[in-house]
Protein backbone atom coordinates (compact mmCIF):
# COMPACT_ATOMS: atom_id res chain seq x y z
CA UNK A 1 0.00 0.00 0.00
CA UNK A 2 1.36 3.41 -0.99
CA UNK A 3 0.51 6.37 1.17
CA UNK A 4 0.58 9.75 -0.53
CA UNK A 5 1.07 12.70 1.76
CA UNK A 6 -0.15 16.00 0.38
CA UNK A 7 2.02 18.97 1.30
CA UNK A 8 -0.22 21.39 3.07
CA UNK A 9 0.06 25.13 3.26
CA UNK A 10 -1.66 27.34 5.81
CA UNK A 11 -4.56 29.49 4.64
CA UNK A 12 -3.64 32.16 2.10
CA UNK A 13 -5.41 35.14 0.60
CA UNK A 14 -6.66 35.18 -2.96
CA UNK A 15 -3.23 36.52 -4.01
CA UNK A 16 -1.30 33.86 -2.08
CA UNK A 17 -0.22 35.80 1.02
CA UNK A 18 -0.54 34.08 4.40
CA UNK A 19 -3.75 35.05 6.18
CA UNK A 20 -2.04 34.53 9.55
CA UNK A 21 1.64 35.58 9.50
CA UNK A 22 2.20 33.49 12.66
CA UNK A 23 1.75 30.39 10.46
CA UNK A 24 5.08 31.11 8.73
CA UNK A 25 7.98 28.68 8.97
CA UNK A 26 10.78 27.76 6.60
CA UNK A 27 8.71 24.76 5.50
CA UNK A 28 5.78 27.03 4.72
CA UNK A 29 8.11 29.32 2.74
CA UNK A 30 9.29 26.31 0.74
CA UNK A 31 5.69 25.33 -0.02
CA UNK A 32 4.76 28.89 -1.01
CA UNK A 33 7.81 28.98 -3.29
CA UNK A 34 6.71 25.72 -4.94
CA UNK A 35 3.23 27.13 -5.50
CA UNK A 36 4.83 30.18 -7.16
CA UNK A 37 7.30 28.17 -9.27
CA UNK A 38 10.33 29.51 -7.40
CA UNK A 39 13.23 27.20 -6.64
CA UNK A 40 14.67 28.58 -3.41
CA UNK A 41 18.42 29.08 -3.31
CA UNK A 42 20.69 30.76 -0.77
CA UNK A 43 20.10 34.21 -2.29
CA UNK A 44 16.33 33.84 -1.93
CA UNK A 45 16.66 32.91 1.73
CA UNK A 46 18.91 35.90 2.37
CA UNK A 47 16.25 38.27 1.01
CA UNK A 48 13.35 36.44 2.68
CA UNK A 49 15.03 36.57 6.08
CA UNK A 50 16.07 40.18 5.46
CA UNK A 51 12.41 41.10 4.83
CA UNK A 52 11.24 39.33 7.96
CA UNK A 53 13.84 41.19 10.01
CA UNK A 54 13.02 44.53 8.34
CA UNK A 55 9.32 44.13 9.12
CA UNK A 56 10.04 43.07 12.70
CA UNK A 57 12.32 46.08 13.30
CA UNK A 58 10.38 48.82 11.53
CA UNK A 59 6.75 47.53 11.68
CA UNK A 60 6.01 48.48 8.06
CA UNK A 61 6.62 47.25 4.54
CA UNK A 62 8.70 49.52 2.33
CA UNK A 63 7.98 50.55 -1.24
CA UNK A 64 10.27 49.09 -3.92
CA UNK A 65 12.77 51.96 -3.84
CA UNK A 66 13.17 51.84 -0.06
CA UNK A 67 13.36 48.02 -0.22
CA UNK A 68 16.23 48.09 -2.72
CA UNK A 69 18.11 50.76 -0.76
CA UNK A 70 17.65 48.84 2.50
CA UNK A 71 18.97 45.64 0.89
CA UNK A 72 21.98 47.57 -0.46
CA UNK A 73 22.69 49.09 2.94
CA UNK A 74 22.40 45.73 4.74
CA UNK A 75 23.70 43.22 2.17
CA UNK A 76 25.78 45.34 -0.20
CA UNK A 77 25.31 47.06 -3.55
CA UNK A 78 25.78 43.80 -5.45
CA UNK A 79 22.51 42.52 -3.91
CA UNK A 80 20.70 45.82 -3.39
CA UNK A 81 19.89 46.50 -7.02
CA UNK A 82 16.95 45.81 -9.30
CA UNK A 83 18.87 43.48 -11.61
CA UNK A 84 19.91 41.09 -8.86
CA UNK A 85 16.53 41.12 -7.11
CA UNK A 86 14.64 40.52 -10.38
CA UNK A 87 16.85 37.50 -11.07
CA UNK A 88 15.67 36.03 -7.77
CA UNK A 89 12.04 37.13 -8.06
CA UNK A 90 11.29 37.90 -11.74
CA UNK A 91 7.60 38.65 -11.19
CA UNK A 92 8.24 41.30 -8.53
CA UNK A 93 11.02 41.26 -5.93
CA UNK A 94 9.19 43.08 -3.15
CA UNK A 95 5.90 41.27 -3.66
CA UNK A 96 7.41 37.78 -3.73
CA UNK A 97 9.95 38.44 -0.98
CA UNK A 98 7.07 39.47 1.27
CA UNK A 99 4.86 36.60 0.15
CA UNK A 100 7.52 33.96 0.83
CA UNK A 101 8.48 35.67 4.10
CA UNK A 102 4.90 35.27 5.34
CA UNK A 103 4.35 39.02 5.48
CA UNK A 104 1.33 41.02 4.33
CA UNK A 105 1.05 42.25 0.77
CA UNK A 106 2.96 45.52 0.43
CA UNK A 107 0.53 48.41 -0.07
CA UNK A 108 2.41 49.57 -3.17
CA UNK A 109 2.11 46.20 -4.96
CA UNK A 110 -0.69 45.55 -7.42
Amino acid sequence: MVLIVKKLCPETSEQGFLVNPADWSEEVAKRLAELNNISLQEGHWEIILFMRDFYKRFKYLPNSRVFIKAVARELGDNKGNSRYLHKLFPDGPLKYACKLAGLPKPPTCL
